[in-house]
């Protein structure tokens, strides 16, 4: 057995994917890369591994010798083509630059970037090299040290460098997104180039420690020199995308209309274990449609091949055409595990007659979720109480004792009822009728109490004689039926409410400027919540963050995310996260929606996926192929 140096804390690998005589040594690659590293760090005590876990290496899934994900099917074949259609937000796009708030960049417009680290879809708070082949980091993770795979080229054919890791970074830092400008610093300090394959990551040491690794290891890499040939500021917009190193590359753009993304054929990560079973199409094209009734038509004529279904009316009446009749098209329901979206209907609590949260709950009492789920949904959807709905973090019952240790501190800036009651959720309403006169009363009241009381019109006013006017923002048509008779139980109680209805760039400009009153958003929560919390829920991210729809500026809250961000153990980090979804519920920040713990595809019937599929994601871009003889079988019947 090799003698591991005594500078060296190798990582324990797990040894469930690993034959008995391969767990002695951990491989010549991490002991390589430990003589690799220059002479000050060799010094330390380091960790040098080729993954990376949470709360401890002892949790890692793959060692690092593992052939392939165990999701995935390694023999699958690679090419043909995966469609897909998108109409969201009108169904425009001008740009393929997706880092700046220049532009609306097209779907997949990140497709072509890799990072330093990538996860999987069967573990939480696992990450392992992509474009590194090893890192290595001290006890206290002040610093990593990312040493990037010989072989890695981005798509131009260049090599991609630690520069390239450097230039990206300081980029986005300095002119990225708001929300990586804001962020990036609060957990990286600096960088530096070691070697031509080699670079240091600083760590703010005022940065929690849990997520330091995984955000540097998540900076996309761009390749300087092809920026820097383009003669453009970072900030612009283009439909010609950065250079990156994924596997695939843009093929042929139409500006609102449709994108192909074809896959590079000289690919240099198609060897790697990580990617065994992965990236199997030949290319990606997606279709772009004004509304959801134009894409499902272009569905059932075969304009594009797979369907992610998100209307509960489409799936429960309109998949009964002749291809499917035929089994030329496969219906399919596939459960997933996947916390709930978190969609919503969000106040903007920039607005005056938003500060109010009774005015917030009055609201929220009038949409009648239960009936709208019988009448319209057919009964297929959930409704949504927490920010973590349909996982282990979510605020249950009364308060106990390890929740209120952490929120003990905040009594007195958080709504009392935080400490006596159980976590807020709308009461259920009538599912019979959409009016429902008990909720009607309790909002009227809390609406009394707020100072809007019924003018001689019948409409609320406040005491400057301001009616309180409610404006439902939406870009979608599927949406007025559920909106309107929302719209309709706000004005019986004598809300001024009306529903607006834009079309895709107005709706994305008016979100940008924080110019509406609500719209229907998104609260897309993780199972290790990090720093991406300051983005939703931070006074920091409340005038930038394209994240922090509501503008939630609270400095009780700012301290709670801490407290998450920072826990050292998983333990720590539960009890904090359901302290925060507690506080978080009894601030009425949105009027929650519903969820779906299944995912309803239809898919034309050459495409295949593993038996056993992960449980965090069907991975229909990731992991899915095309069945040569099926393909060829459409072929014969004129469907392609």
């Amino acid at each position: 057995m090799t003698e591991r140096p005594a500078a060296l804390a190798v990582a324990a690998p797990a040894t469930r994917h690993r034959p008995a005589l391969a767990a002695l040594p951990l491989g010549a690659a991490l002991m390589l890369a430990l003589a690799a590293l220059p002479a000050r760090a060799q010094d330390e005590a380091l960790t040098v591994t080729h993954g990376f876990a949470t709360f401890g290496l002892e949790d890692l899934t793959y060692p690092a010798d593992f052939e392939h994900l165990d999701y995935v099917n390694p023999d699958a074949p690679q090419g043909g083509e995966m469609s897909l259609s998108w109409s969201s937000a009108g169904g425009s796009f001008d740009s393929m630059h997706p880092y700046t708030n220049q532009g609306n960049p097209a779907v997949l417009a990140s497709i072509f970037f890799e990072s330093m680290l990538e996860g999987t879809l069967d573990t939480i708070g696992e990450s392992y090299c992509l474009l590194c082949e090893t890192m290595a980091y001290p006890e206290d993770r002040s610093y990593v040290i990312f040493t990037i795979r010989e072989g890695a080229r981005f798509s131009d054919g260049t090599p991609v460098t630690a520069d390239d890791a450097l230039f990206s970074y300081e980029i986005l830092r300095d002119e990225g997104l708001p929300s990586f400008r804001a962020n990036i610093p609060l957990t990286i300090d600096s960088a530096e180039v070691i070697d031509e394959r080699t670079i240091r990551f600083n760590f703010n040491p005022e940065s929690q420690v849990r997520g330091r690794i995984e955000a540097a290891g998540g900076v996309p890499v761009f390749s300087r020199a092809s920026h820097e040939a383009s003669g453009r500021d970072f900030s612009e917009s283009r439909l010609e995308p950065l250079v990156g190193s994924g596997p695939y590359v843009l093929g042929e753009v139409d500006p609102g209309r449709s994108t192909v993304f074809v896959r590079n054929p000289d690919y240099w990560g198609n060897d790697l274990p990580i990617n065994q079973g992965r990236h199997n199409f030949g290319s990606i094209r997606v279709e772009y449609y004004a509304d959801a009734i134009a894409a499902f038509e272009g569905f059932t004529a075969g304009n594009y091949m797979f369907r992610q279904e998100n209307s509960s009316q489409n799936w429960a009446n309109s998949y009964d055409f002749p291809r499917l009749t035929d089994g030329i098209v496969i219906r399919e329901e596939i459960p997933q595990g996947l916390i709930a979206s978190g969609q919503s209907f969000v106040f903007n609590l920039r607005r005056e007659k938003f500060q109010d949260p009774r005015v917030r709950e009055a609201i929220a009492l009038m949409f009648n979720f239960e009936w709208t789920n019988q009448t319209l949904f057919y009964g297929l959807y959930s409704p949504i109480d927490s920010f973590w709905e349909n996982t282990h973090l979510e605020a249950e019952g009364m308060a106990p004792p390890e929740e209120l240790a952490v929120l003990e501190p905040f009594r007195g800036r958080i709504p009392d009822e935080v400490f006596t009651d159980v976590p807020f959720a709308t009461p259920a309403s009538d599912p019979d009728r959409t009016f429902d006169r008990r909720q009607a009363r309790r909002a009227t009241a809390l609406l009394e109490e707020a100072g809007w009381v019924p003018g001689d019109d019948g409409l609320l006013r406040n005491d400057a004689g301001r009616t309180l006017e409610v404006e439902f923002l939406n870009a979608g048509p599927l949406f007025d039926r559920i909106i309107n008779p929302y719209v309709e139980n706000l004005r019986a109680i004598g809300i001024d409410a009306r529903l607006t209805r834009v079309d895709g760039a107005q709706m994305n400009q008016r979100q940008r400027d924080a110019d509406f009153d609500i719209l229907t958003d998104h609260f897309p929560m993780s199972y290790e919540p990090g720093t991406s919390l300051r983005q939703y829920f931070g006074s920091i991210g409340a005038d930038e963050s394209l994240f922090n729809v509501a503008g939630l500026a609270d400095p009780a809250i700012d301290e709670l995310l801490e407290t998450v961000i920072r826990a050292e153990t998983r333990e720590e980090m539960e009890v904090a996260t359901r302290a925060l979804d507690r506080v978080l519920r009894s601030l009425r920040i949105r009027v929650p929606q519903w969820f779906n713990d299944s995912s309803w595809v239809a898919y034309y019937n050459h495409y295949r996926y593993p038996e056993t599929l992960p449980p965090y994601g069907i991975g229909f871009l990731d992991f899915w192929w095309v069945d040569p003889e099926a393909e060829q079988a459409l072929r014969d019947q004129g469907v392609l």
